[in-house]
Order: C-alpha cells, then sequence, then structure tokens
C-alpha cells in the first residue's frame, strides 16, 4: 500500500545554497494546481503541489511497500522539501508566470472579475479583441516589457476609451485590464508620461539620433536596439508600432523619412511598422465611424425623451386646468 506524507511550505527553510532544479515533466493541470513524478534511486514518487492564497504544500506519494516503505518516505520527505522551498521561489516570480502561463480564458476572466460592471459593446468588442492579442504577445518567451509598448498600448487604449461615459470608470477598466495580465498598471501610465514628455522636446534629427546622446529615454531605446539586435531578446508588436508612431508625432516628425531611419535605428523591421500603422489608422477610422453613430443614437433617444416627458408635462397641466376649473363652477 503506497503512503502519503506532506509538507507545509511555511515549515521549509529556504537555503540559498541549494541548487534545484523543479523536474521537466512537470505538467500544468489547472490554474493553481501542478503534478509530477520524480524518479529517485531505488524507488518513483509522484507529487502533487496544490497552491492557494494562504498556504503552499507538495505533496509526496511512494509506490514502495513493505520494509522499504519507511526508507522510501523519507527520501519523498527530503525531495518534498526541496521541491516545495523550489516552488516558494517561483511562485512569487516572473519565471513562475513564464513557465506556467495562464491560459487567454483564464486571463479573460479575471479582467470580468476586476471590473465587474456592463462595458456598453461599442467598447468591450474592441477590449476583449485587445486583450486576447495582448496575452498572446505577454506570454511569449522572447517578450520583456518597454516603455514604448506601454506608450503604444496607452495611446490605442485612450483613443478607444475617449468619449467614455465616466472617467473614473475608465481609468478602473484600464487597471482590471493590465493587471489580468499580470502587470502594473501605474508603469504604463508612468512610463507613457515619461516618453510623451521626452518626444515633445525632441525635433526630427535628436528623435533618431538617440544612441549619440546621454539620458533615461535615450538609454531606454539603446537598450531596446541591442535586444532587437540580438534577435533573442526582443519581441515585436503592434503596440510598439503605434509607440514609435506616438514618439515621432509628439515631436513633430512629419517627413516618412524619419520613421525609416528611427527603425534603422533600433534594428526594426519598416516593412512590419508600416503594416501595423496601416491597422491602426483602420481601427481609429472604424471606431470614429462607430462613435458617430451610438451619438446619433443616444441623441435620437435623447430627443425622444424629451419629447414624451413634454408630451406628459402637457397632459399634466390640462387635467390640473380642468381639475381647478371644474373646481370654481361648484
Amino acid at each position: 500500500m503506497a503512503a502519503l506524507t506532506s509538507v507545509s511550505f511555511a515549515a521549509i527553510t529556504q537555503s540559498t545554497d541549494r541548487k534545484v532544479s523543479v523536474p521537466s515533466t512537470c505538467t500544468y493541470l489547472a490554474s493553481n494546481f501542478y503534478a509530477f513524478k520524480l524518479r529517485l534511486p531505488y524507488d518513483s514518487c509522484n507529487f502533487r503541489s496544490a497552491n492557494s492564497s494562504s498556504r503552499m504544500a507538495v505533496h509526496c506519494m511512494s509506490t514502495a511497500t513493505g520494509k522499504d516503505q519507511s526508507l522510501s518516505l523519507s527520501r519523498c520527505f527530503v525531495a518534498s522539501e526541496i521541491l516545495n522551498w523550489k516552488l516558494g521561489q517561483l511562485n512569487s516570480s516572473e519565471e513562475f508566470v513564464l513557465q506556467y502561463p495562464p491560459t487567454v480564458s483564464e486571463t479573460k476572466s479575471n479582467f470580468l472579475k476586476a471590473y465587474k460592471r456592463p462595458i456598453p459593446s461599442i467598447y468591450n468588442s474592441v477590449l476583449q479583441e485587445l486583450i486576447v492579442q495582448q496575452h498572446l504577445m505577454r506570454y511569449k518567451r522572447s517578450y520583456q516589457y518597454d516603455p514604448v509598448f506601454a506608450l503604444g498600448f496607452v495611446t490605442v487604449y485612450d483613443q478607444l476609451m475617449d468619449g467614455y461615459p465616466s472617467d473614473e470608470d475608465r481609468e478602473a477598466i484600464f487597471k482590471a485590464y493590465i493587471e489580468a495580465l499580470n502587470e502594473d498598471p501605474a508603469q504604463y501610465r508612468a512610463d507613457a508620461k515619461k516618453l510623451e514628455e521626452w518626444a515633445r522636446s525632441q525635433s526630427a534629427s535628436s528623435l533618431v539620433d538617440f544612441a549619440s546622446r546621454e539620458g533615461e529615454v535615450e538609454g531606454i531605446l539603446k537598450d531596446i536596439s541591442a535586444r532587437a539586435g540580438s534577435k533573442g531578446s526582443f519581441s515585436y508588436s503592434r503596440f510598439f508600432a503605434v509607440g514609435l508612431f506616438r514618439l515621432l508625432e509628439l515631436s513633430n516628425a512629419t517627413e516618412p523619412t524619419i520613421l525609416d531611419k528611427l527603425c534603422l535605428a533600433l534594428n526594426v523591421n519598416k516593412k512590419s511598422v508600416d503594416r501595423d500603422l496601416d491597422v491602426y489608422r483602420n481601427l481609429l477610422s472604424k471606431l470614429v465611424q462607430a462613435k458617430e453613430l451610438l451619438k446619433e443614437y443616444v441623441d435620437r433617444e435623447k430627443k425622444k425623451v424629451e419629447e414624451r416627458t413634454a408630451s406628459q408635462k402637457a397632459n399634466e397641466a390640462v387635467t390640473k386646468c380642468l381639475a381647478d376649473y371644474q373646481s370654481a363652477a361648484r
């Protein structure tokens, strides 16, 4: 008969001297449940790890029986200690998120749980499409957050949500959206603002010539250029293209050749940028048309309500006048 033991994560002493790797056979089963098999000398142990907000534990089951069971349990106990320690390290790190990314449905569910109020369909349909696209970008192995990407997303979001009935709700939706992707909405806003302020102080030539100058934003662009040039640690996206476009827009760099030079300086494919900017402009055009239709609908409904209200007030006035007349006649 197999024996079962479990170890609480809180009881594990974390030692920085240990070097342990979670087995490659570890399989993701659900949003907070993992199972894997570890083969030890003379025995095989099955592990199940359940993660909750208050406690993490690895449960170890030994396949040994009879007189070997005690020794087997000891081995499994040690293994579960080590694995609990390792999982404790991974759980609070970006490594854990990348190794066991959530599904698209979980990201969408997290967004809906964080913002529970209904969103008008004209905004919600685009938001749902964007969060799916950004989820796929976010959990690529080559993904690394950068401020130009953040500027691009903030630009798209603000233009999409322009005219939303409530400023407070607009920010609450932004916060829920970014946090559903396990990122920091405050960082997005701060980095976007920093790049916008920097771009306003640039000319077309100084924007392109960032590599020869020192500064915080110049350092950010140099880092992007180095990563994009290495072909390994840079993940291009449509939001990045929009971020570049926004930098050009704010620096009044209207000449088409400036975008060519900026893409070359950043080691980014110009054809990809052109393609994605066309998609972005098309999206903006459709949004403008949709919002105009929505405004016409709202104005029409408002006029109907006003007409009904005016008619109701007129009827009430006539009724009151007749009542006063009848009262006076008596």
